[in-house]
């Protein structure tokens, strides 16, 4: 444990709640928007904001939004565009900062935090809260009876693992309805950054290890939520790849990795959904804390991209630690503001006192500082609260376990099947169901990405409902166990505080005679292995990716028990990101990987499991043969290795299954795999041209050939040429999800191919070109199962892009390349 981890637990001990940049219980009650006045003139009617009984400019609703605000700054007084530029604190906060911090509630218990209000000019306070898998605010409040659930939806990898936009955008409508209905305005999420490495502790929340699969899924999500008139903050901008001194850790990345993978991700998503808000990280790029980067926030996100909203820290970005607010650290306000990251997140005293003296003396310009106020306004006249909105306290949570218990088996990935262990839809025969998590369900990951729900459906609860006929004297033993199990972690982290991680919980001892004899007596077993990580730590490869041994000892001897006697064996996994699978997998007849799927959970994979719902997700983040297979598993977390504050991108773009593609490491399971419940054939490849213009169009036919019902996820890889600079074997270019299939019906999917999926970042000519040549385009069930091939060619060099160096290097490495053949 470092440092600032071990200052934080033994502060979190004197507080009363459990977890940082959360939700916290205490509660004042809520503030209802009230009424406002009206002034007549000329014969029309306008709201009197700040009900002083006159027309002001702001208030002219005939006035476009961009005379309305510029009438504002030029009234506001430097104290005033400082508060504005500040948040305004959150619950709890003086844990961390001592006296100095504000600890005021706000108007939604547990959300985050929020923006100033300026009753001069009626402008109110706005609210924001987390966050991925919903909204995150506190259940109960201070003498109210009413309760305030909100719906956990599945985690990040099981959404991203849908490969279907339509879907999740149905997952952003109820989740922006929550957001709506409870009083927020901006929902803290999606978080979109690569998996970069399988032991980062917030994988659960993130989409994929390839930028395309992140961007268009994140987009999707963005487009969901913000159809309901709230906003969204994207996270975290950028390079933010694992938690292990996340405040503080410097990242050295080469400008095309940067270019084509970390940054690739959030540039899809601004493009196509543009979020209202975007997070900056708490790391630094090649020296510059992210939040201090104009060449991040300005240069590329504004100027390249277009990105029109607002940027906000994540909370205390830019300090150097923890520890350091409460003796009197503070971030670098000046060129936070310089860098064009409008909002401090949560604020506090000593940043506005120094931002004061800062714009007061001239050290920070009036025309930066007004920029980033008008851009704050902006998103404030954008949001509900400022419509006036009447919220109801009571979105439709029945309607949106319907949508998480769809999206949640839509997104479950069948990794093995043999002799069609499933569907297993009996009802009659006997079923035992092994693994404490099966019991002790894990709905989503810790921190600031979980959610507080009413209640979750264990897989117990889920085959109950549906009907199977379970062991009893297997449920009797395992649910005290599970029960008394999670309780126990329940009181280990209440006990360790803020940012305690979750921990595994222990098998049930069982000998061979027990497990013998229930294999006399069951059809199948049933086996849970379940995983959790949250916020502020990393996982670790002993009894975290891999399985522990008393796990594998439970295997064993489940597997050979029930195949002695011919019985079936599925392994069902509980887990939020990777972990090992090639040692263990001949153990089971089918292997389910349900994710961390949201509070309905167990009703999804009955679903699944009995033939309802044909299972359609497809991995998006390679499973290894072992963890060292990874390329950044040599530089995960960083150096030195026990308190790390460096570490180094040296596998540049060969992130993934661009790694192991190209280098032929053989994976477990490789990025794009999953099985059906059917069978899919594809067939007659064609293009609309033989030379690329400005875009291509790339038509196949795929045919369910199988028996069953289903989804097929169809896969575009592009090959490029690779003469002038070193390149991927193959990369994800474009995909799309059929509809559901009947057995013998055919349906034709056209991807489109545009000029930036061929082209390449071109460090030494600052540009992303495309090389001329012939391209090969490969579409498949895989990355590695590639069922049609073509080729197309370029005649000439295309320079798609120009753009400005950004983020020079701080430290001297060559980036990872393959051998020339």
């Amino acid at each position: 444990m470092n440092k600032n981890e071990t200052t934080l637990l033994i502060l979190s001990k004197k507080a009363k709640f459990a977890g940082l940049f959360l939700a916290l219980l205490a509660a004042s009650p809520l503030a209802k928007a009230q009424n406002n006045p009206t002034v007549t003139v000329g014969g029309k009617t306008f709201k009197d904001l700040n009900k002083n009984g006159k027309l002001d400019i702001w208030e002219d609703t005939g006035l476009s939004v961009d005379k309305r605000i510029d009438a504002i700054i030029r009234q506001m007084t430097n104290e005033e565009k400082v508060n504005l530029l500040i948040g305004t604190g959150m619950p709890g906060i003086e844990v961390l900062t001592g006296p100095v911090g504000d600890s005021k509630q706000g108007l939604v218990p547990g959300a985050a935090g929020g923006t100033a209000n300026f009753d001069r000019f009626g402008i109110p306070a706005t609210v924001v809260a987390d966050g991925p898998a919903g909204l995150r605010i506190a259940p109960t409040r201070e003498n109210d009876s009413k309760t305030y659930y909100a719906t956990a939806f599945p985690v990040g990898t099981a959404l991203a693992s849908t490969w279907n936009k339509t879907l999740l955008e149905e997952v952003g409508k109820a989740m922006g309805n929550e957001v709506k209905e409870y009083g927020v305005d901006v929902l803290l999420a999606p978080a979109l950054n690569i998996q970069r490495n399988p032991l980062n502790g917030r994988n659960f929340e993130y989409y994929s290890e390839d930028p395309l699969i992140s961007g268009k899924t994140a987009a999707a999500i963005v487009n969901g939520i913000q159809s309901q008139g709230v906003g969204t903050s994207i996270k975290h901008f950028a390079a933010n790849n694992e938690e292990t001194n996340r405040l503080t850790i410097n990242a050295h990345v080469s400008e095309r990795a940067l270019r084509e993978l970390y940054l690739r991700n959030f540039e899809i998503t601004v493009k196509e959904s543009q979020p209202w808000t975007v997070m900056s990280s708490y790391n630094k790029v090649n020296g510059v804390y992210t939040s201090d980067s104009k060449d991040l926030l300005t240069q590329v996100l504004r100027n390249e991209w277009g990105f029109k909203g607002i940027v906000m820290t994540d909370w205390f970005g830019g300090f150097p630690g923890f520890e350091s607010i409460r003796t009197g650290g503070i971030s670098d306000v000046v060129k936070q503001m310089n860098a064009g990251n409008d909002l401090l997140m949560p604020g506090i005293p000593a940043q506005k006192k120094v931002l004061l003296e800062a714009l007061n003396s001239g050290k920070l310009s009036r025309e930066v500082a007004d920029l980033n106020v008008k851009r704050i306004l902006e998103y404030v006249f954008r949001t509900p609260t400022f419509a006036n909105y009447k919220y109801s306290d009571s979105p439709d949570l029945n309607a949106h376990a319907a949508v998480t218990r769809n999206a949640a088996a839509e997104g479950m990935v069948l990794l093995k099947n043999e002799n069609g262990a499933l569907p297993f839809a009996d009802k009659q025969k006997e079923v035992s169901l092994f693994g404490v998590t099966s019991y002790a369900w894990i709905t989503g990951g810790t921190g600031s990405g979980s959610v507080n729900n009413k209640h979750t459906v264990s897989l117990l609860e889920g085959l109950n409902a549906a009907g199977y006929k379970l062991d009893k004297e297997l449920v009797e033993l395992y649910k005290p166990h599970a029960e008394k199990e999670a309780a126990a972690e329940k009181e280990r982290r209440k006990a360790r505080g803020i940012l305690a991680l979750p921990e595994r919980l222990p098998e049930m001892k069982m000998d061979d005679a027990f497990i013998a004899k229930k294999a006399e007596t069951s059809e199948i077993a049933f086996v849970t292995l379940g995983r959790n990580s949250g916020e502020g730590g990393d996982r670790v490869v002993d009894n975290d990716f891999n399985l522990a041994a008393e796990e594998i000892e439970m295997l064993d001897k489940i597997s050979k028990a029930f195949h002695a006697k011919g019985k079936k064996v599925v392994v069902i996994l509980n887990i939020g990101g990777v972990i090992e699978t090639a040692s263990w997998k001949d153990k089971a007849d089918a292997i389910l990987l349900a994710w961390q799927p949201g509070q309905e959970g167990g009703h999804s994979v009955a679903d699944v499991i009995s033939g309802k719902i044909n299972p359609s997700g497809k991995l998006t983040m390679t499973f290894p043969v072992k963890y060292t297979d990874h390329a950044s598993a040599k530089n995960f977390p960083g150096e030195p290795a026990d308190n790390p504050t460096d570490v180094t991108y040296q596998e540049g773009v060969y992130v993934g299954y661009r790694y192991f593609n190209t280098f032929g490491i053989k994976p477990s399971f490789e990025f794009g795999y999953g099985k059906s419940y059917t069978d899919f054939e594809y067939s007659n490849i064609r293009t609309n041209s033989k030379t690329f213009n400005d875009l291509l169009e790339v038509s196949v036919d795929i045919k369910n050939t199988g028996k069953a019902s289903g989804k097929e996820i169809v896969e575009l890889y592009l090959s490029a040429p690779g003469k002038t600079i070193d390149k991927p074997k193959s990369e994800l270019k474009a995909y799309a999800k059929t509809k559901e299939l009947n057995p013998g019906e055919t349906q034709t999917v056209t991807l489109t191919l545009q000029k930036k999926d061929l082209a390449s970042f071109e460090t030494a000519k600052s540009a992303w070109v495309a090389e001329p040549g012939t391209y090969k385009i490969l579409v498949g069930a895989s990355s590695l199962d590639i069922r049609q091939k073509t080729e197309i060619n370029l005649t000439k060099e295309l320079v798609i892009e120009k753009v400005q160096h950004i983020l020079p290097a701080d430290k001297q490495f060559e980036d990872l390349k393959p051998k020339k053949e």
